[in-house]
């Protein structure tokens, strides 16, 4: 495990009372805590600064806390995250856990408890990442993925189709992964501009339309009339793996 002064905490919280509140604390600790006062803010700050914990809560302005979520899941499975929110519904909290969050605490909470979190939260990481170096790696999607004549190597990033052979960019993975995760349910245009590209519900783009055409070309038999990735008008899209 990570000497406290080595690791870094990303706090992910718009109520800046709150989001200053835990910095002071963490640093406490001796973590290195950085704030992101909303949810662009945040995907950015994870991007750039890779932190080794993210404390997120689910109420933010530009992106939420679950689109957050989701969109660091299917890029990094190993990254722990503990949501902190004022929702107390069961169904907000399996909704978290079922998209990969690692702890789930209410507020108002208590603080000692949340650094106990914390800390077990990094201590369990460390021991993943031993997993990990030591090739008992566990990953969500596995290493190949198949449907109809298809198949995804999501070590190599490459498509392997019906007559070619494809290198997949780093952004055509993570939206196959989104669709993979969300096999056979509806995704709105601007929820998979939310979580595969972090943009805002007010922005106007072509770029998850321009992404299916190029699938359809590299997995269908007839982009046409596609058999996987179909579209529902006036919804989005859906990714039908069962198809034959």
């Amino acid at each position: 495990m990570k000497k406290p002064e080595d690791t870094r905490i990303l706090v992910v919280e718009d109520e800046r009372h709150i989001a200053e509140g835990l910095k002071l604390n963490l640093s406490f600790q001796g973590y290195d805590v950085r704030i992101a006062l909303d949810g662009i803010t945040g995907l950015q700050e994870w991007r750039s600064w890779q932190p080794d914990l993210i404390v997120l809560d689910l109420m933010l302005p530009g992106i939420d806390g679950v689109s957050i979520l989701r969109n660091i899941r299917l890029e990094n499975e190993q990254i722990p995250i503990l949501v902190l929110s004022a929702k107390t519904a069961p169904d907000d909290k399996v909704q978290c856990f079922s998209y990969g969050v690692d702890d789930y605490l209410q507020k108002p909470f208590n603080l000692d408890e949340f650094l106990l979190r914390v800390e077990r939260l990094l201590k369990r990481s460390s021991w993943n990442q031993s997993a990990i170096d030591d090739g008992d790696s566990d990953s969500t999607f596995g290493e190949f993925y198949d449907f109809g004549d298809n198949r995804i190597d999501f070590n190599l990033s490459v498509a392997h189709c019906k007559n070619d052979q494809i290198k997949l960019t780093e952004q055509e993975i993570k939206l196959i992964k989104l669709f993979i995760a969300n096999r056979g349910k509806p995704l709105s245009r601007k929820k998979l501009l939310e979580i595969g590209w972090g943009y805002t519900g007010k922005t106007e783009t072509r770029t998850v339309d321009n992404f299916i055409v190029r699938f359809r070309k590299y997995f269908e038999e007839n982009p046409k009339k596609p058999k996987f990735f179909k579209s529902l008008r006036s919804v989005g899209y859906i990714f039908n793996h069962d198809e034959t």
